[in-house]
């Protein structure tokens, strides 16, 4: 992929806190217009990547580029190119959502006429007319959302970064934040959102999944789900708790869980008929498998250090 088509392109990039390494020579390659997922548990390095992508954070070795430029040697002029929306409500609580809008266009030295018609549209894009004057700290977890992806895109920015967005919001505000979000990349905007949630990330153009700092799989959501070299079993059987316990202790078995009345279980790829393996662990427990077909949290599980818990 020829460096002018992405937004986001890093070599070997690394940030240490002490002896602790925080991110492990990340390599990325996140294609304009598209919306690019971190998928990772808490401590894995989404949010201290982002922050180097941002120029807030200064790498310990590799290199990244964004939009073209080096960073953090050209953050400041970064700055005004890119949109940033953390995980923590950031706004000020005490003014209300014009307010604030007006006063970040300020920050961002945007003309008067230009911000008044932008906040006026971006209110009614982002359902916040009705509460324009209302002070951000009354908001509902949605209404704050919404407030802070208007005032992210308030100065139009090519690169948006947001930092784990929808962890406080319902499920219903979480799927309308997500229409507003192709709704930006239609336009032209490139995303890169963080997330721990599997449905949110399978809304990604491409993902990388992350653990311990380190790269552990990266691709379209359905190629990593179609190549994650092991197979998918659900078993139905008496006295589940059991039995997850005896499967994980299994060398080819990767993970179990439990779901309701069954157990899903990753089997090792390597393993040629993984219904004739189990069963011949079990032959004195009546148990009926299954093969079915894999999802991104089966991929997260193999790729990670979280499977066999």
């Amino acid at each position: 992929m020829s460096t002018d088509t992405l937004a986001i392109h890093t070599q070997n990039l690394t940030r240490k806190f002490g002896d602790f390494v925080a991110v492990n020579q990340l390599n990325l390659a996140v294609p304009k217009a598209s919306i690019y997922g971190f998928l990772g548990p808490n401590g894995c390095g989404k949010s201290t990547t982002i922050r180097m992508l941002c120029g807030l954070l200064s790498p310990s070795a590799g290199r990244a580029e964004v939009l073209g430029m080096e960073v953090p040697k050209q953050a400041e002029a970064l700055r005004l190119r890119i949109g940033y929306m953390t995980q923590k409500f950031s706004l000020y609580e005490d003014l209300s959502a014009e307010e604030n809008l007006l006063f970040m266009g300020q920050i961002y030295s945007l003309p008067k006429v230009f911000l008044k018609d932008r906040i006026e549209k971006l209110l009614r894009t982002y359902s916040l007319i009705d509460i324009r004057q209302r002070r951000a700290g009354s908001m509902s977890g949605g209404q704050r959302q919404r407030l802070a992806l208007a005032t992210a895109t308030l100065h139009r920015p090519d690169l948006l970064f947001l930092d784990e967005p929808t962890s406080a919001v319902d499920p219903e505000n979480r799927r309308d934040f997500w229409e507003k979000l192709f709704d930006l990349c239609d336009q032209g905007t490139t995303i890169l959102v963080s997330t721990h949630y599997m449905d949110e990330a399978e809304r990604c153009h491409r993902l990388a999944i992350l653990d311990e700092g380190k790269l552990c799989a990266e691709g379209e959501p359905l190629a990593l789900m179609a190549s994650m070299g092991a197979h998918v079993v659900e078993v139905e059987a008496e006295n589940l708790r059991d039995l997850k316990t005896k499967m994980l202790a299994l060398p080819g078995v990767k993970s179990a869980a439990q779901q309701g009345v069954r157990l899903r279980v990753l089997v090792d790829g390597e393993i040629y008929n993984p219904l004739d393996y189990i069963k011949a662990q079990f032959v004195d427990a009546p148990l009926v498998c299954n093969r079915v077909h894999a999802s991104l949290e089966d991929v997260f599980v193999t790729v990670t250090h979280s499977g066999r818990s």
